[in-house]
């Protein structure tokens, strides 16, 4: 008798909304440990770009044959929303570490914020990712060798900003608070984005707070939160129904 494959095993798209400080790889088990329970096997499960612990939002999550896809979703185009603080640094360039150092900004007006980002932060540009990241330098990940102390050098790549709106500007005694919206290409940092983005205008900044809110066409309006996954995975019966759409 031939063996009936579950939806899971096939092949599924989840979108997941990630909760802070989760890794993605804690997404990742987590589903893969719900479908064990429900099937019984362990079936495979991998993630599509992702997600550093401070930053929540849309993380693509395939099962079964659809692993095989994982490269394709995660090159697909990504938009995010968030926070970025100019007038202090982080060695981290996010509040994952804390501040170790302030700059002025009294000299930091909107247009040149806008003007700034016009001119250097749109179209196709060259940034150097942040140490602080999984990218294998050397046979290690960087966030391992930076960790332990040693000294990094990350090799600058070419990324493209289609659109980077700056949506409120705000401002406080030692800082200024940019919220943003940015839509870019698959590898962009946006905390390289924030560091950058400071020493542009004379100044320092970190990235406060990052949300994804979309990969390709899969909105984060279209996803469930764990907890949500976690009562889906849950269920004795599992269907086809109770899955997101695969994109075409």
């Amino acid at each position: 008798m031939q063996e009936t494959l579950s939806p899971y095993e096939i092949g599924q798209v989840l979108i997941v909304d990630k909760p802070l400080g989760w890794t993605s790889f804690d997404v990742v088990n987590k589903i893969r440990y719900q479908l064990k329970h429900a099937t019984g096997k362990r079936l495979k499960v991998g993630h599509a770009g992702t997600l550093d612990p401070l930053a929540s939002g849309v993380l693509v999550i395939c099962t079964g044959k659809l692993t095989k896809r994982i490269d394709e979703f995660q090159a697909q185009e990504k938009e995010y929303t968030g926070m970025i603080v100019v007038g202090a640094t982080t060695p981290c360039c996010d509040l994952e570490k804390e501040i170790d150092a302030f700059y002025p900004v009294a000299h930091i007006t909107d247009e040149l914020i806008q003007e700034t980002i016009r001119q250097q932060f749109t179209g196709k540009i060259f940034q150097v990712p942040p140490v602080f990241s999984a990218i294998k330098v050397g046979g290690k990940r960087a966030y391992e060798s930076a960790r332990s102390g040693e000294a990094v050098t990350m090799p600058p790549r070419e990324v493209t900003i289609s659109e980077f709106e700056v949506v409120n500007i705000e401002r406080g005694e030692n800082v200024i608070v940019i919220h943003f919206r940015i839509v870019c290409s698959k590898g962009t940092y946006i905390r390289s984005i924030a560091r950058d983005l400071g020493v542009a205008v004379n100044s320092g900044a970190y990235l406060g707070a990052l949300r994804r809110t979309r990969i390709g066409q899969m909105p984060i309006e279209d996803g469930k939160t764990m907890d949500e996954w976690v009562q889906t995975l849950e269920k004795s019966n599992i269907s086809a129904q109770s899955t997101n759409k695969v994109p075409e």
